[in-house]
């Protein structure tokens, strides 16, 4: 936001009060803090998962988002196993990314199987804040009303979870901008059938470039909605299939520096997830260890 000029006798005073004002809207919140989505560094998890893990928290990480639960395991390990490895190197997840999707609903029930009942119960043992699906299946984004009733399981799934006092959200691609039905785009669609005290959203500020979707035009048009968001830049690529690709913190075209203040004045951020998917021939953990300096610099600690 920028400072008004103010031309008129006696308006300096006005001026240093609304200066002092927008400092202290933009400091640091209570409960803000800095992650790292591992699947960042997928390859080093699959091939040592507690090594990678101390790498990470040596660079100066507290705080990982995980990108692996498969029956009922977190990278291999027990959620009890697991919460106890993170603990042991000073870390900790307060979110992590599992798809809700048709198989955990029971439409003739009218409640969750199992298989969602045990994702929250395991999120809640390690810890977890955050309960958040990354992905919507084509099979529920085909019509618009077949998605309007599956954002009512979001919702519920947002009641589910806090029961265990936790929050459920989730986390856009690029369809969600460039996909519309009955002439809405599906991330208004999301937006506007969730409720916000159910259903928060990880605002993904590099994925939906693609798509033609953009961060500073989604905080305006939704203030308050996004507790969490993917810190991620994304630079052109030619002759690929996808017309874009991460990279490291400022060297792309996003402003990144920008949008994470705007979320941080009015997009109700307070957890910033660092999520770097490409490297430019760098190894994925110098890439995570230089965009941490860089969000450090930027005064994200």
């Amino acid at each position: 936001m920028k400072r008004r000029d103010f031309l008129q006798k006696g308006a300096m005073a006005l001026a240093a009060t609304t200066a002092l004002s927008n400092d202290l809207f933009a400091a640091k919140k209570k409960g803000e803090m800095v992650g790292v989505q591992l699947y960042s560094v997928r390859a080093d998890m699959q091939k040592d998962p507690l090594g990678t893990l101390k790498k990470v928290a040596d660079m100066g990480y507290k705080n990982v988002e995980h990108a692996n639960y498969v029956n009922r395991k977190f990278y291999g390990y027990s959620a009890t196993e697991f919460k106890k490895i993170l603990d042991d190197m000073g870390l900790k997840m307060p979110s992590g990314h599992t798809v809700m999707g048709k198989q955990h609903w029971d439409e003739a029930k009218g409640e969750f199987t199992d298989l969602w009942k045990q994702t929250v119960e395991d999120a809640a043992i390690c810890g977890q804040k955050y309960v958040i699906s990354p992905w919507l299946d084509v099979s529920l984004r085909k019509d618009f009303d077949g998605l309007k009733r599956f954002m009512e399981v979001f919702n519920k799934s947002g009641e589910l979870c806090q029961k265990s006092g936790m929050k459920f959200g989730y986390h856009n691609h690029d369809f969600e901008f460039s996909l519309k039905l009955s002439s809405v785009k599906v991330y208004d669609i999301i937006l506007q059938n969730t409720d916000p005290k159910l259903v928060i959203q990880q605002l993904d500020i590099g994925n939906m470039y693609g798509g033609g979707g953009r961060a500073a035009d989604l905080l305006k048009q939704y203030p308050g909605r996004f507790e969490s968001m993917h810190v991620k830049d994304e630079i052109a690529v030619a002759g690929a299939n996808e017309k874009y690709e991460s990279a490291v913190l400022g060297t792309g075209i996003i402003n990144v520096k920008e949008i994470i203040d705007m979320g941080r004045k009015m997009g109700g951020t307070t957890h910033f997830i660092i999520e770097q998917e490409s490297y430019q021939g760098k190894a994925p953990l110098d890439s995570i260890k230089e965009d941490l300096e860089i969000i450090n610099k930027w005064g994200y600690k």
